[in-house]
């Protein structure tokens, strides 16, 4: 996403800082989310729990997360324009 974000950022005369941090987050969120992701799956059997049952006790906190940083994004997009 970044070769796609970058670019696009300094199209609409943003700060690049802003696109990057928003790629890599959302990076670390589907990550953290998806059922089929390696670091889920690794999690799961490490810790000898059932696998969907790690994911969603995953979900609640990463929804969280995921919701506060979508708002501070939204809200640092608009105050830097």
């Amino acid at each position: 996403m970044l070769p796609i974000a970058i670019p696009v950022a300094t199209a609409m005369g943003a700060d690049p800082a802003l696109f990057v941090a928003a790629v890599l987050s959302g990076g670390i969120f589907g990550d953290h989310t998806s059922p089929i992701s390696d670091t889920t799956i690794v999690a799961s059997l490490a810790s000898g729990t059932e696998h969907l049952d790690h994911v969603k006790t995953q979900l609640p906190y990463t929804l969280r997360a995921g919701a506060i940083s979508a708002v501070g994004f939204i809200v640092l997009g608009l105050l830097r324009t």
